[in-house]
């Protein structure tokens, strides 16, 4: 199969999206597909390259919401020799779709998240932005893609709800894939980075990711001084790539006992499971998730989890874990003692598996080619 991928953003770009359709597009390649992706360009990343096997094309654009427009005219040419064309939200949706009907390929679109009505409470956005964002979710919904991939049950209830489908015959759950060898903690024991950052006597909780108001970093930072636990040190690995969300975080931080808290620079990809390993608690207090990475690789890496009892994270932790009360510093600091005295919840590890993802991929691509053909 020729498959063409139109996409926000992808690798170097970094984010749990990214991640997906990294080890989707190469997934596929491997099987023996052809694979191209077109993407919008970020500084430093070349206009035309091939990576692992998948053709990478990169249009300019000012912002993503000029990619919509600026993309048409390439995602149009590239689906001239594509079987399937499959986007994700939010504004790659619309020229892909536009391709997919000129070209008269099957389209696939993959849903992270329904934020219709809450994109101020995830994003800080003021009631206009909100508002129109709102206006300009809406519709990629309603363009008739002829198969929607949600990420989590949680995002499918969400997209049916937002809706008002009451089936989902065109509708399925895959989800996200996680890297089990990368992510295994036989290989990896954090001794060495313990010792690196000085943390041998501490209690470590560890987050990481970005910055995204979503994310909730915030909660976490200000649950440090209700937290109970001697030789505490919270250690926070944080992108920069929301550059405000990111100095207000740190100034959080910063305005905490220091004794306490860690802030580190982002560590490469192939690293971060030492990281994970020198943890002791991984908190993951997002307000939002349409799946949950830095959840389902804490479990892999069989490190408590206190998350956030909201959208897919209930799904997807596993192993052991807690569960608190999103936006409450309170009840991340109780959820995190509880951790400490060993009294969290306890279930096998639930796996999300690349192979898994791949394989279902191809599975629907080609269901979708013979009613093409039929």
């Amino acid at each position: 199969m020729k498959i063409l991928f139109i996409l926000d953003n992808y690798y170097p770009f970094k984010g749990g999206a990214e991640t997906l359709f990294r080890n989707l597009a190469e997934g596929l390649v491997k099987k023996g597909n052809s694979v191209t992706v077109l993407t919008r360009k970020i500084k430093g990343a070349r206009e035309t390259e091939e990576l692992n096997g998948v053709k990478v094309f990169r249009i300019g654009a000012i912002n993503r919401y000029f990619y919509t427009f600026i993309a048409i005219p390439k995602a149009i040419e590239l689906a001239k020799e594509a079987d399937i064309i499959h986007t994700t939200t939010f504004n790659s949706a619309f020229p892909a779709w536009i391709a997919a009907r000129i070209r008269k390929r099957p389209s696939v679109i993959t849903i992270h998240e329904v934020w219709l009505g809450k994109w101020k409470e995830y994003t800080e956005m003021s009631r206009v932005n909100s508002a129109i964002h709102d206006l300009l979710e809406t519709p990629i919904y309603k363009l008739g893609f002829d198969a929607n991939i949600c990420v989590s049950e949680s995002t499918k209830k969400q997209l049916l709800k937002s809706c008002n489908w009451k089936k989902g015959e065109k509708t399925e759950v895959i989800y996200n894939g996680v890297d089990y060898a990368h992510f295994n903690p036989k290989r990896h024991n954090g001794e060495q980075v313990r010792k690196k950052l000085g943390l041998e006597k501490n209690f470590v909780c560890l987050t990481y990711g970005r910055a995204a108001p979503s994310k909730g970093m915030e909660y976490a930072a200000r649950s440090i001084p209700l937290i109970k636990i001697p030789n505490l040190k919270f250690v926070f690995i944080i992108a920069k790539d929301y550059s405000k969300k990111y100095k207000q975080l740190i100034d959080i931080i910063k305005r905490t006992d220091s004794s306490k808290t860690l802030s580190l620079e982002p560590v490469p990809y192939s690293e971060l499971p030492e990281y994970i390993a020198t943890a002791d608690c991984v908190v993951v207090p997002s307000i939002s998730e349409g799946f949950g990475y830095a959840a389902a690789e804490a479990s892999a890496m069989g490190k408590p989890v206190v998350a956030s009892n909201t959208t897919s994270l209930p799904e997807v932790v596993s192993g052991k874990f807690v569960l608190a009360e999103p936006k409450n510093p309170r009840s991340i600091a109780e959820a995190i003692e509880r951790v400490y005295n060993k009294k969290y919840s306890q279930s096998r590890l639930r796996k999300f598996t690349i192979e898994e993802n791949v394989r279902r991929h191809v599975d629907l691509y080609s269901r979708l080619l013979s009613h093409k053909k039929a």
